[in-house]
Formats: structure tokens, C-alpha cells, sequence
């Protein structure tokens, strides 16, 4: 099947969505489907305000149109509300042309935290660009019952894997800070409630991995805590694995894919009982969960680290992407891509 997947998240962007989107693609390429990814590249991008390393792109819809009149897709999938979101739901509409769309950031909530925007506002916006979707997909079941909650329609969970052959327990060798250490790994970004880690009082070391727009006030304020900026590949999964608790202070993720690459390196979680957390971890078996995140880091200390890797074990990409394949719209009248999927993808 010809499948376009619309992005405005992509490299060099580095998070969850960049992750799964071209995980998903390698995934359906392999299985013989012919993948057009829309994204950003070829356009001339300005900077997210307050947000510089996000770029959006600038008046794509023309060459957008084009392309996709060239490719002739099956099925289209839009994965982010941004220009290149709006350009493809702007195509489809006009081309009578079925389409899925994904849930991947709370944007209202986001949008909250960095101006004064009424979350009804921002949740009438997404509503109405999701609401002409076939589908519009999210992480997990909880996402599901709150997007349900603000009026969306036609919502399905489209779940997230783990590469466990990357992440895996390496052994602590690669950290010799004073334990226990603890590490958060992610955008460092007002949005994710980092400052929530950095101010506990805990035993041992704080880690900080990855970078964002707030790091040079934070590492300022912070000094006790060791901030590495971002780590990939092999280097990142030794990093998580020699640490002892993952926190995640987040309130606001859909899902966080980090906390399963923890979980794959043997590391529990330590987190908020709110949407993302409260669907991956387990509490008091993968991680713990507590509205006191300091309490909640200091009981993960006494999590067999078996646990938090036997759970990653059942969450596999191509699960994710057989999920995602199935709940496509295809505009041919060929077999619903849900009877494809089994010849596909297993």
C-alpha cells in the first residue's frame, strides 16, 4: 500500500514523536508498503516562538498538493496539527479524501503553560481539526477517555514499543557518580515539569539528558545536578541503564516513550499517577507512582530491576505499527488494511 504520513516533528528534532513516526515508517517499508514521509525538509522554516530548535514550515501547501497528486497515496495519515498538518487536511478535505490523524502532545496544555490561552480555546481548535478524521489515534486508553471527555469522536489507541535489543541492562560501569543516581531524560522545557525533579531532595546524584530552552536557566540554578545534553543510540541506553531510578515529572504527556526505554534497561520509573504514567508503569512492580514524586523516586530504589525489564519485553514496535496499519482509512477498494495487517507485519 502507497501510505503518506504527514509530520511537522522531525529530525533533527529529537523526541518521542520523531521516534515513533520513523520507527513506524521502517517498520511498514520492511513489510514491502511504500512510505512517503511529508515533513518540514524541503521548505523554508521559520522558529516555533519560545521554542527555536521546532521549525515550521512556510507556505507549503502548493508543493504539499503536488507531491501527494504525484504519489497517489492510499491512505494518509496526519500526525501533528501544524502547517504540514494543516496543509494535508487542507488536500484531503478538498479531494474528499479519507484521512487518520494522531494525538501526540496535550497542546492545550502546553499552550497554557507559555501564554494565557483558555484551554477551550485551544481544545475548539484541535477538536476541529481532528473531527473530519476516519480515526484520530493516541498512546494509550487513558488519552482515549480524555480526548472522549473534551468531545472528540472516533478515537483509537495506537500504542508505542521499545527497541530491547538497544535498551537493555549494560551494567552500571558507565556512570561513576555518588548512588543512588537519578535521571531524567527528555526536552529540558518548562512543559515537562522538569523543575518538579530538580528540586527534590533526594540521596545521591541528579542527571539531567537531553537539552531544551531552559537548560542554561536551570543548569544555573541547579549546580548540584549534572546536565550531559543529549545522548544517542548505544551511548544513551548505557547512560539510562546506569542510572538507579528514572524520573519523570511530567503532567502533561500523552504517553512517554522514554519511560519504556528505561524500562527495557532494567531502570524503574518513578512518576505522577496522570495519563502517560499510569498506562506504563505498574505501581510497585515497574515503578511507583505517588503524587509526592519524591516519595515516589526514593520506593523505586526498592524495585527488582527484573520487573521494569520483563514489562518492556511485551511491548514490541511491530505490535505498535501492526495497531497503527490496521486503523488506516485506505481510499481504494482494496481489503480493509485491518485483514492486511496479519500478512504484512507478522
Amino acid at each position: 500500500m502507497r501510505i503518506a504520513i504527514a509530520t511537522d516533528a522531525w529530525t533533527p528534532q529529537t523526541n518521542g514523536v520523531v521516534t515513533t513516526l520513523n520507527t513506524t515508517r521502517r517498520i511498514l517499508e520492511q513489510s514491502g508498503h511504500d512510505v512517503r514521509m511529508i515533513t518540514p525538509e524541503p521548505f523554508r522554516t521559520v522558529p516555533l516562538p519560545t521554542y527555536p530548535d521546532i521549525r515550521l514550515a512556510l507556505f507549503p501547501y502548493r508543493r504539499i498538493a503536488a507531491d501527494l497528486d504525484a504519489f497517489a497515496p492510499e491512505a494518509i495519515h496526519i500526525a501533528t496539527e501544524g502547517p504540514v498538518g494543516m496543509a494535508v487536511r487542507r488536500y484531503c478535505r478538498r479531494r474528499k479524501l479519507k484521512f487518520t490523524t494522531s494525538y501526540h502532545t496535550q497542546f492545550p496544555e502546553y499552550l497554557r503553560l507559555r501564554a494565557p490561552i483558555p484551554l477551550r480555546l485551544s481544545y475548539a481548535f484541535f477538536k476541529w481539526f481532528h473531527g473530519p478524521a476516519e480515526r484520530t489515534l493516541v498512546p494509550t486508553p487513558s488519552m482515549q477517555e480524555r480526548l472522549l471527555g473534551h468531545g472528540f469522536t472516533h478515537v483509537e489507541v495506537w500504542g508505542r514499543g521499545v527497541d530491547v535489543n538497544r535498551f537493555r541492562p549494560y551494567g552500571k560501569e558507565a556512570l561513576s557518580a555518588r548512588r543512588p543516581i537519578f535521571v531524567y531524560v527528555g526536552r529540558v522545557a518548562v512543559e515537562k515539569n522538569i523543575e518538579a525533579f530538580l528540586s527534590l531532595d533526594l540521596p545521591g546524584t541528579q542527571y539531567v539528558v537531553g537539552d531544551g530552552p531552559d537548560r542554561a536557566m536551570l543548569e544555573e540554578k541547579h549546580p548540584e545536578v549534572i546536565f550531559t545534553g543529549f545522548r544517542y543510540g548505544e551511548e544513551l541506553a548505557r547512560t539510562i541503564a546506569a542510572c538507579d531510578v528514572f524520573v519523570f515529572p511530567s503532567l502533561t504527556d500523552t504517553f512517554g516513550l522514554v519511560m519504556l526505554e528505561a524500562m527495557a534497561c532494567g531502570v524503574p520509573v518513578a512518576a505522577y499517577p496522570v495519563t502517560g504514567p499510569k498506562d506504563v508503569v505498574i505501581d510497585g512492580v515497574t515503578g511507583c507512582l505517588d503524587e509526592d514524586l519524591g516519595r515516589a523516586a526514593r520506593r523505586a530504589l526498592d524495585i527488582n530491576p527484573q520487573n521494569p525489564r520483563d514489562y518492556s519485553l511485551s511491548h514490541s514496535w511491530h505490535q505498535a505499527t501492526d495497531q497503527f496499519y490496521a486503523n488506516l482509512a485506505p481510499n481504494t477498494d482494496t481489503e480493509p488494511a485491518a485483514e492486511k495487517v496479519a500478512s504484512g507485519l507478522k
